[in-house]
């Protein structure tokens, strides 16, 4: 009966890596054509360009549970293989095919040190393979004029079709970028021609998948709660100082993210003054599991709704991604902040430390400020 259940488990993990494999295909081919496939049809050559997006993608994502994964064993805790997330629209709008994938650790883990290496190594693992994503994509770029097999339109205005493609009332996107793939650009490439226009990386796959990959790492690494972030924060300073720390920074997480928003100077802002006590209301509910007293609460979501309010009110131009929201809501409501206590709270070690900070070097290079504009 163990065996079949075990069966039925291996089944249905490799269930999800197959779907969402099929999804990250199809999101691929849609994002490198420019069409959805779904109503149009697809052919072998646009499969096959498909998975040159979907592999390196779920590679990258694969080894970075994997890094989980291992080190969760060799602490011999009962942990489960990746889940993973299929999320296409079948056509039917963008996506990029899943919501990433995760694993599941069913014992306590009893140590900061622990807690450490799990959290940290699925990012590190993660991230080498993603260096040598974007390392292919920037030194294997097609032709500048490649661009024009998926936008013949373009052609009328030849290699200087940026200056009058984006100027149409219509709604373009622009993928983000992040230092990895600034530097690849300025360091790397020898012929900055054939760099892609930020409304175009999308069709660039090995670019696309590195981003992507570069997103999730970062997203990850964000030291709130028990995203792989919070075990490294965690494991660093231990719970007293965690407990302190990590409400602090999802303050100015909340505070960036809606940076922008309002303005005491008409035409400004994004949302007119009278909707802010909703917005406020917002910010008071999202930090319930940050601060436990109500009062605390009330302070720090009028604090940064005042701080956004004034910087947006003297500097115009200032903004953050309101797209950071949602992601927010998911840590104040859904996951938490704080993060749960090991039974040993022992130090990790010097060199434990130096690759905590490692880590934080590595959010540095892969978090993108706005990953995504709708212009």
């Amino acid at each position: 009966m163990k065996q079949r259940l075990g069966l039925k488990k291996i089944l249905l993990h490799l269930g999800l890596f197959l779907i969402t494999l099929v999804g990250t295909t199809f999101a691929g081919a849609e994002w490198m054509y420019g069409k959805f496939l779904l109503f149009t049809g697809v052919s072998f050559q646009e499969f096959l360009g498909g998975l040159s997006f979907s592999l390196p993608f779920l590679g990258i994502l694969t080894v970075h549970e994997f890094g989980h994964y291992f080190t969760a064993k060799y602490y011999k805790l009962k942990v489960t293989l990746p889940y993973y997330i299929p999320m296409w629209f079948f056509g039917a709008g963008p996506s990029i095919g899943t919501m990433g994938a995760f694993i599941s650790i069913k014992s306590r883990i009893p140590t900061r040190k622990a807690f450490f290496d799990v959290g940290v190594s699925g990012p590190l693992a993660g991230f080498v393979i993603a260096v040598g994503v974007l390392y292919y994509g920037f030194t294997h770029l097609p032709p500048a004029e490649y661009i024009f097999e998926i936008h013949p339109e373009y052609k009328q205005w030849g290699m200087d079709y940026a200056k009058y493609a984006y100027q149409e009332e219509e709604a373009t996107i622009i993928m983000g970028t992040n230092l990895l793939m600034e530097f690849f650009k300025e360091y790397v490439v020898e012929d900055r021609t054939l760099i892609p226009n930020p409304h175009e990386i999308m069709h660039y796959p090995f670019l696309l998948a590195g981003f992507l990959a570069c997103f999730f790492t970062a997203l990850n690494l964000i030291p709130i709660g028990q995203l792989d972030g919070g075990h490294v924060l965690y494991g660093m300073i231990g719970r007293k100082w965690h407990s302190r720390i990590a409400p602090g920074i999802f303050s100015l997480f909340l505070f960036f993210a809606g940076l922008g928003l309002f303005s005491a100077k008409e035409g400004y802002g994004v949302y007119p003054l009278y909707g802010a006590p909703i917005y406020i209301y917002f910010l008071y509910w999202v930090l319930a599991k940050a601060f436990r007293q109500s009062m605390n609460r009330i302070v720090v979501a009028m604090a940064i709704f005042t701080a956004q309010l004034v910087i947006k009110t003297y500097w115009p131009s200032a903004q953050g991604f309101e797209g950071w929201l949602l992601f927010a809501f998911i840590l104040g409501r859904v996951l938490g902040v704080h993060h749960p206590p090991a039974t040993i709270e022992a130090p990790i070690g010097l060199r434990r430390q130096l690759l905590g900070w490692l880590s934080w070097l590595v959010f540095i290079l892969c978090f993108s400020p706005m990953p995504i504009e709708i212009v």
